[in-house]
């Protein structure tokens, strides 16, 4: 061992007490004396007599030992002293000079004043900006006011009941949710008539469902219906540096829960603290999270309901939970908060859509269907959007316009209005969005096409085709799953078909096809080989869902070329229909190259319309290439990254 590398350690507290007095001591000894001897100026008898002849002194005080005087100089007053001399012609002289005789000495500074100046304010300052430091310092370490200093302080927020809070009518599209909800809160309000026929009170339900679904939002408005206090606390707020604060935190929630009862307490992101204690989450037995979860599962049995203590939790990952905390008697309720359906996006745009000012014409319903899968948050930030193009664009309301086009800026980004493309990737991509959108439209169990654009976007699509069913479907038939595997390589089948060549465009839709097949075989037990045979296992479905096989090598290596043949079968079923329709191919190309975007009335308009002549189309090809042959030879290439592939909403 090293004892040269060994770290210094910290001073003692006194050594910083002796450095401050020695400091108040310097300052009276040097500062304040100094300063005081600024005010009087010393002066030789002579320039004394000389102010006087020149009337520069106005005042003069004639002392034991020295004469103190007042001299106007330059407009600007000062204190002077000289020696007094044996002079008996001075007051005569003074005198004849008009000279006031009067107090010109400064006042003395009381003693108790120099002592408060010198010593105890001094002091006071360092022992409240020593306070301070301390006080900074425990926050610090303990995350806030209610730290790991603050000795086991829960540090939930509460809201006292208030007629003016959240209401279940502020909160639309989840009517089941509010249903499940409702009965609390209508216990709280009349316990009586549940207890005459020995019912008692849910002691927990627990939110579970994607991010942004509103399950923050119901826990409030059952507070706000209940019209009782609501203790607000995440869960990661039981978490500190030392072991035990955790349950010690836990334990002060529910007594202030107690002493406020009937109330709620909620509990967000729970899954922080209550994840199962199988030895992968923790790392033994002393861990705080598991010391806290330990504490709250005591507290949530030892707790009387029949008061009228409610506590409501939110996950978006149930699956990792302890089963002790989800057991009956602790969470009595698991209520889903899902993705809202039609109906219910059409509620939440109307709710929100009450903030701002829109048009008259706007149809929610429209802009329902095309926000299909889209969460309560993701909803009103489409109304959000839309008051901001409004704004932009210097209008005073918000029309349909605007919220169609705030819809594509949540799907794929804003318009990249400085990226232009050369013409031959401009012709590639609408080839490639064309390819999309009519082999979706010639297949019979295929959502309809709602828009094409070849405009780029900030997410990296230099074109896309949406989609967009007329209401929700909750199961899809193996026929439509392939259709849209069909679909996700029309693109990629038109650049074959039309430039006998491939470009770096399909990346984003071979992903989703192969995503798709995949889980058709492995998932959906679609394929004949491996029947009702589950190959794929998913968690945390809420949040994307993340997959893992659960077969041998071989099997997965089976798995890996059904996927490839399936993918290569609709592949080939998608170049058939674009040849079949290849003039109509040309005919789409043309338009949406010419105009940029095509809305879905266009698109059918035309694809039921009688086949042009395909001269114009070969005319447009031979001009495209002699402009880019003109140009560069670097331009043949779109950018490797990006996508052009299709955006539907259904999920």
């Amino acid at each position: 061992m090293n004892l040269d590398n060994k770290k210094p350690g910290r001073k003692p507290l006194y050594v910083y007490y002796i450095i401050a007095a020695v400091i108040i001591i310097l300052l009276n000894v040097l500062l304040l004396p100094a300063i005081e001897g600024r005010k009087v100026q010393t002066t030789d008898y002579s320039t004394f007599l000389t102010g006087v002849e020149k009337d520069y002194v106005k005042t003069v005080e004639i002392q034991d030992d020295y004469i103190y005087y007042v001299a106007e100089s330059d407009g600007q007053e000062g204190y002077f002293r000289t020696v007094k001399m044996n002079d008996p012609d001075l007051v005569d002289r003074l005198h004849d000079a008009n000279v006031k005789f009067g107090a010109a000495a400064p006042q003395q500074t009381s003693i108790w004043i120099s002592l408060i100046a010198g010593y105890v304010l001094p002091i006071a300052i360092f022992i409240l900006l020593g306070r301070w430091l301390s006080k900074k310092m425990m926050s610090s370490m303990g995350g806030g006011p209610g730290g790991a200093m603050s000795f086991g302080k829960s540090n939930a927020k509460v809201y006292v009941k208030s007629s003016t809070g959240i209401k279940f009518s502020d909160v639309a599209g989840e009517d089941e949710a509010k249903d499940l909800l409702t009965e609390i809160v209508d216990y709280l309000h009349n316990p009586q008539k549940y207890r005459e026929i020995g019912a008692s009170m849910p002691k927990g339900a627990l939110l579970v469902g994607p991010p942004g679904t509103g399950k923050t939002l119901l826990a409030k408005a059952v507070a706000g219906e209940a019209e009782v206090p609501f203790f607000s606390i995440s869960g990661s707020e039981f978490v500190e540096m030392f072991v035990g604060m955790g349950a010690a935190k836990v334990r002060d929630l529910f007594k202030q829960a107690n002493e406020k009862a009937p109330c709620i307490v909620f509990i967000d992101e729970i899954d922080t603290i209550g994840k199962k204690r199988d030895g992968a989450g923790f790392t033994g037995g002393n861990d705080e999270r598991e010391q806290t979860l330990n504490q709250l599962l005591t507290e949530m049995d030892g707790f009387d309901g029949s008061k009228g203590v409610v506590i409501l939790a939110a996950t978006n990952r149930p699956d990792s939970l302890d089963p002790a905390l989800l057991r009956p008697g602790r969470f009595d309720r698991r209520i889903p908060v899902e993705l809202p359906d039609l109906k219910g996006r059409e509620e939440i745009l109307k709710v929100h859509a009450k903030k701002i000012k829109i048009a008259d014409s706007v149809r929610f319903d429209e802009i329902a269907k095309a926000a299909a899968g889209a969460s309560g948050a993701e909803l009103a930030n489409i109304v959000n959007e839309a008051a901001l193009r409004a704004v932009r664009d210097g209008r005073k309301f918000a029309t349909q316009a605007d919220f169609e086009e705030s819809i594509e800026v949540v799907i794929a980004g804003y318009q990249k209005k400085n990226r232009v493309l050369s013409n031959k990737e401009k012709l590639i991509v609408a080839y490639h969005e064309i390819g999309h959108a009519l082999v979706a439209a010639k297949q019979t169990e295929s959502a309809p096409v709602h828009k094409i654009t070849i405009i780029p976007r900030t997410s990296g699509a230099l074109g896309y085709t949406m989609q967009v069913d007329d209401g929700d479907h909750y199961l899809m038939t193996k026929e439509e799953l392939a259709n849209k595997i069909a679909t996700f390589t029309g693109g990629r089948a038109a650049e074959e078909l039309i430039f006998h060549s491939i470009t770096t465009g399909a990346s984003n839709d071979i992903e989703q096809a192969t995503k798709l097949a995949r889980a058709m075989i492995s998932r959906y037990g679609m394929s004949e080989d491996f029947d009702m045979v589950a190959m794929e296992n998913v968690t945390n479905q809420y949040l994307g869902g993340d997959s893992s096989l659960s077969c041998s090598f071989e099997t997965q290596t089976l798995l890996d070329k059904k996927v490839v043949e399936f993918v290569r079968m609709e592949h080939q079923k998608a170049l058939k229909i674009l040849q079949d329709n290849i003039g109509k191919l040309h005919e789409l190309a043309k338009y949406l190259y010419e105009h940029e975007t095509i809305t879905g009335e266009e698109f059918m308009k035309i694809l039921n319309a009688p086949v042009q002549a395909p001269t114009v189309v070969a005319e447009s090809e031979s001009n495209t290439k002699s402009e880019n042959n003109a140009e560069s030879e670097n331009s043949t290439e779109a950018d490797a990254d990006t996508s052009s592939g299709k955006v539907n909403l259904q999920k």
